[in-house]
């Protein structure tokens, strides 16, 4: 079982980093492999709606996203961290996200899933929100914990004074290997995973 912790800070190893890595520790001490993967620096082009993902399950532009689509199979959770910028996640980030779940969504389907947000002081649970939005819509099974999952501080090593913050990270931690032990242990017993009505789409004036 392996686990991505996807790093959506524009900081390598600033506070949602540290974050993710309490997670991670647990996790390891859990058995379940872990790889964290960091966005970087660069601009992210964002979805442009052209449609060609429907056709191809790929995103037109060949970036980091097609990267990601092409090892989905690789990862049974999927873990995303974001600062908090005006009570949102990091544009890139978003961008990243939009892309990634539109043309790959349907690998996402029945991985564990969970966000987690740093911030300084305020805007938390609206960024948390808006990164829990992503898994309702694709059939995952969120992983929760003692309190929303956050951080703060400004800098790391206040984050690791944040002695409910990092307690919260390592109780996600638990919950996230335990789900997928459990999912793996039904799948051992021949307990087959659900099976859907074809999807329909409508909107507000049919």
């Amino acid at each position: 079982m392996k686990a991505l912790l996807l790093n959506g800070s524009p900081h390598e190893k600033g506070c949602t980093y540290t974050a993710l890595a309490e997670v991670k520790k647990t996790l390891q001490a859990r058995d379940i492999e872990t790889e964290m993967l960091w966005l970087g620096k660069r601009p992210i082009q964002g979805c442009v709606a052209c449609g060609s993902c429907a056709k191809t399950g790929r995103c037109a532009f060949d970036d980091e996203v097609n990267r990601l689509i092409d090892r989905l199979d690789e990862f049974d959770a999927i873990v995303i961290g974001s600062p908090v910028y005006y009570s949102a996640p990091n544009g890139q980030l978003i961008a990243f996200l939009n892309r990634l779940f539109y043309a790959g969504g349907r690998k996402m389907a029945h991985k564990v899933a969970a966000s987690v947000v740093s911030c300084r002081r305020g805007g938390s649970t609206a960024t948390f929100e808006q990164l829990n939005q992503y898994f309702g819509i694709t059939n995952m099974v969120v992983a929760t914990s003692q309190y929303w999952n956050q951080v703060h501080g400004a800098r790391p090593e206040d984050v690791l004074r944040d002695e409910e913050g990092l307690q919260t990270m390592r109780t996600l931690g638990e919950n996230i290997a335990w789900l997928l032990k459990t999912i793996e242990a039904g799948k051992n017993a021949g307990i087959e995973p659900p099976t859907y009505e074809p999807k329909l789409r409508t909107n507000f004036i049919r």
